[in-house]
């Protein structure tokens, strides 16, 4: 049988990952944990590929690396070889890599290394430091197709900005990861790759489209993530793999040298932001990120360095809970969240009050005609173009679209609505004496592989472009405790569709994660407040 055009550029596109692992860290298929095996989130620790100093260093926050490092017992060759290894094996376990880049972050390893043994400093802040990066991102003399098979002949002349700022202050990029078709799925799956796997329960997506960085950062086969987010991307993903995910505000960070379709729509605006294991290590980075004044090249930016705030006290912040966006029902697992969350910030002297959702529907209304004014033309284009088959989750996502391209005229006056809402959201949260609010990041934990189809709860956020940082809390989803509400009467087909795909047993041992959202432009502000709800809700 003679292959189509696009499987020979996908094909081409899996060799050059397969090329780029190292055969002497990949685990023979004997000795991985077989496919019934749902929960491998600690299979690094007691599979014989890393050394007992090795899973140490992979267990270490990015800030606590470079200590280390800059103290000299640790090397930054050492530092990015043990990520190496924990992201092959990773990959092995959850298929969350595009490329990996052995031999180019090994060789950067010993050129900092060198500098250290010469001069006795680091670099810079983010001195020997693993990233991993989301495909799409730009990386010089790479292919950067965006999960597109037309654009897998793409290569880029020179790194993203953003990547260029993080390789200046020391970090090593080492790993590309996977995202889905269109980048507009709650999942990652596409055409090339396969779909990306959740490291706590194997049956369950580890979020989308920046769902290779979720993985990559719940495995902990990079110390720091980078994804992009216009709808939840970053945050989903985090929430679904139980690490932390910012969500900046809109023209904050740099976006130059990202390959994303539909460039030039700014109705609703793309960031791009980090995945972490720690609170801390969102400020090093974003401040790495601002203090190179990326403004001065991508003059669309906001000239605005990240401020380190002080960190918050209980008696210094009230929180509003949203127990439910009034479209979706949250899942039992979710609500315990909420419940535990208050329990535990009241405890602490927090103030806490209830929220209630400020017309979601509405801003629905707004952001589902704004994200593909064009009738969704310029993706499926490309699809056409590239010949490849669309995947289910990608004919939904375009499903939200008007079925015609809306006017010049009709997208104005959506900008128009849009600004209201704005206004509005805020006037509210100040009329209600409200600092930063905690949501669902989902109406559940990690949705089953190819189902995710709700984002609103963290769209909304998008339209509003408010920051927002998706925490983990500790717990899992437990069958025996999150049991089906029989009673429950869903509100409309959306509701009763997502409350319907809840089965207890599915989701046994997802992360429980939730959302902290603050107020447009106070991105400081709510890692600060994430920070703090973080450590009282887990403590």
């Amino acid at each position: 049988m003679v292959k189509e055009l696009w499987q020979t550029k996908a094909d081409k596109c899996r060799k050059i990952l397969n090329d780029s692992l190292n055969p002497a860290w990949l685990l023979p298929e004997d000795e991985l944990p077989t496919a019934d095996v749902l929960d491998v989130s600690g299979f690094a620790e007691t599979s014989k590929l890393l050394t007992p100093k090795e899973l140490s260093i992979t267990k270490l926050t990015a800030a606590e690396l470079v200590a280390q490092m800059s103290s000299g017992s640790l090397t930054a060759v050492e530092t990015v070889t043990a990520f190496l290894k924990r992201a092959h094996l990773g990959h092995q376990l959850l298929n969350f890599a595009t490329e990996f880049l052995v031999e180019e972050a090994l060789a950067r390893a010993a050129e900092l290394d060198a500098h250290f043994k010469t001069t006795g400093k680091l670099v810079g802040p983010l001195h020997g430091v693993p990233i991993s990066v989301k495909e799409h991102i730009g990386l010089k003399g790479r292919i950067c197709h965006s999960a597109y098979i037309t654009w897998t002949d793409n290569i880029p002349t020179e790194d993203a900005l953003l990547v260029r700022i993080l390789k200046a202050a020391g970090a090593v990029i080492h790993v590309r990861t996977n995202e889905p078709q269109s980048l507009m799925h709650a999942d990652t799956n596409n055409v090339i790759y396969g779909p990306t796997c959740n490291p706590y329960n194997r049956k369950l997506t580890s979020g989308g489209s920046s769902g290779g960085e979720g993985a990559s950062i719940g495995f902990r086969c990079a110390a720091i993530g980078i994804g992009t987010d216009i709808g939840g991307s970053v945050r989903i993903p985090a929430a679904f793999c139980g690490v932390f995910g910012l969500r900046t505000t809109a023209l904050r960070n740099p976006y130059k040298g990202i390959l994303l379709a539909g460039e030039g729509q700014e109705s609703i605006r793309c960031v791009v932001s980090p995945l972490t294991n720690s609170v801390d290590d969102i400020n090093l980075v974003q401040k790495v990120i601002l203090d190179a004044e990326p403004w001065d090249e991508e003059t669309s930016l906001c000239p605005l360095p990240w401020k380190m705030i002080k960190p918050y006290s209980p008696g210094q912040i009230t929180v509003g809970i949203m127990w439910d966006d009034g479209v979706a029902h949250p899942h039992p697992p979710i609500t315990r969240g909420l419940q535990y969350a208050k329990s535990k910030l009241e405890a602490a002297g927090v103030k806490v009050v209830d929220f209630e959702a400020y017309e979601h529907a509405r801003g629905w209304d707004i952001l589902s005609q704004l994200y593909f004014p064009d009738a969704a033309k310029t993706q499926k284009d490309l699809l056409a173009e590239g010949g490849e088959p669309v995947l289910p989750l990608t004919e939904w996502a375009f499903s939200v679209a008007k079925p015609e391209p809306i006017s010049v005229t009709d997208n104005w006056v959506l900008n128009a609505r849009r600004e209201a809402y704005r206004e509005d959201y805020h006037r509210v949260m100040k009329e209600r004496g409200v600092d930063f609010i905690i949501c669902p990041a989902a109406p559940g934990v990690a949705a089953e592989l190819n189902k995710g189809k709700y984002w609103l709860y963290t769209s909304i956020w998008n339209i509003l472009d408010q920051p927002a940082v998706s925490i983990p809390t500790g717990l899992k989803a437990d069958p025996s405790i999150d049991l089906v509400e029989a009673e429950y009467k869903p509100r409309s087909a959306e509701d009763e569709r997502e409350y319907n795909r809840y089965t207890p047993e599915l989701y046994t041992g997802a992360p429980i994660a939730l959302q902290v959202v603050g107020k447009h432009f106070r991105d400081e502000e709510v890692v600060a407040a994430a920070d703090l709800i973080s450590k009282i809700v887990q403590g």
